[in-house]
């Protein structure tokens, strides 16, 4: 397997610029996630990365060696779609068994290889099975078995579980992040689903309009996030913004909302202007006694949690509370910020301002 390596690369189609000077590097054996919503440039990248698309600009490296310019043929990497893409025509065994027959790979050989495979993926008693006939989740064990076959460097998925029903979905990608801890693969894996990117990837790249919002590990860009639209994107429901405006000095550990004095993680850059304050849902406490109060407008049960809306000086406010706590439609109480997860957002650039707590957690694009 092998390491990749994204350095400034960027990508226009005419005037369009669909990814802008983007740099990370995907570790030998991660499963990477690109994430972001639809037209934000993951699949373009992922493209790039294929030999797909060449870039405009930039350098690519996989296992060191340069292939910006290489055509996909020359960059030994196995490319698994979201509408599979099988050969109807064929029987399992002959789909999963056709990238090696092409490359000249003996037939004892590749018997050998299409039976390892298919035990991976139990697919073992459906080899001999056309393809026609099967569940979409059959067929997406016969996409990822051909690549597999190949024993390439890395595996690039373009939203493979996409086709598939919500419940089966979840299966699937509980499969594909036990089969790729088993195999140690490099895999680099789009998707625009957050629970799907947080659920299975060692490392995240969040992209929005071509660009490289955050990239770093799932809990450290749930708790930090590095952009106001990160913070937004991640999450169900997102952070809360509260907006205000003032002058937030290096050193300092408070700001005041409202008419009220909040505690902040001791800031590390000062800021004077517009802010946004941001907070979680689930790390905003109940009591009557806090200063800052909150009218209940809604609550939505989720089990053993529930969404409780409130109307406050500074604007709406989710929390996640227990459902065993009696909350009234109408009733006022105040709200609890754990000051220790709060993140300030400069407003006119949606970047978040450097805190003790986020301090080197932070990446950026």
């Amino acid at each position: 397997m092998a390491q990749i390596r994204i350095e400034n690369v960027r990508k226009e189609f005419g005037a369009f610029t669909a990814v802008q000077d983007s740099s990370f590097t995907i570790e030998d054996g991660e499963f990477f996630m690109l994430l972001g919503p639809s037209g934000c440039g993951k699949t373009t990248t992922l493209r790039m990365i294929a030999g797909l698309e060449l870039p405009t600009s930039g350098h690519i490296y996989i296992d060191g060696e340069e292939v910006s310019q290489k055509p996909a043929s020359q960059r030994d990497i196995a490319f698994v779609f979201q509408m599979f893409a099988l050969y109807p025509h064929m029987n399992v065994r002959k789909n999963i068994s056709y990238p090696l027959l092409s490359q000249g790979i003996s037939r004892a050989e590749t018997r050998k290889r299409v039976a390892e495979v298919a035990r991976i993926l139990k697919i073992e008693d459906i080899l001999d099975r056309p393809v026609g006939g099967l569940s979409g989740g059959d067929r997406q064990r016969v996409a990822l078995g051909r690549a597999i076959v190949r024993e390439p460097k890395a595996f690039l998925m373009d939203e493979p579980l996409g086709a598939l029903d919500a419940e089966f979905r979840e299966h699937m990608s509980e499969e594909l992040r036990a089969l790729h801890n088993r195999m140690g693969a490099t895999t680099v894996y789009v998707t625009h689903d957050q629970l799907e990117a947080m659920q299975m990837g060692d490392k995240i790249v969040v992209m929005n309009h071509g660009v490289v919002e955050q990239f770093g590990v799932p809990q450290a860009i749930y708790d930090w996030p590095a952009t106001k639209f990160v913070a937004e994107f991640i999450g169900s429901p997102s952070m809360n913004f509260l907006d205000f405006h003032g002058m937030v000095g290096k050193g300092m550990t408070s700001v005041t909302l409202s008419g009220v004095t909040l505690e902040i993680p001791e800031v590390r850059e000062g800021c004077n202007g517009d802010l946004t304050f941001g907070i979680r849902p689930e790390h905003i406490n109940l009591s009557d006694a806090a200063p800052y109060k909150g009218l209940v407008t809604s609550t939505e049960y989720l089990g053993t949690t529930q969404i409780v809306t409130f109307d406050t000086p500074s604007g709406a406010v989710k929390a996640r509370i227990a459902s065993s706590e009696t909350i009234k439609i109408g009733e006022q109480t105040g709200l609890i910020f754990d000051p220790r997860t709060i993140t300030l957002f400069k407003r006119e650039t949606g970047r978040a301002l450097l805190s003790v707590a986020n301090e080197g957690v932070l990446t950026h694009g």
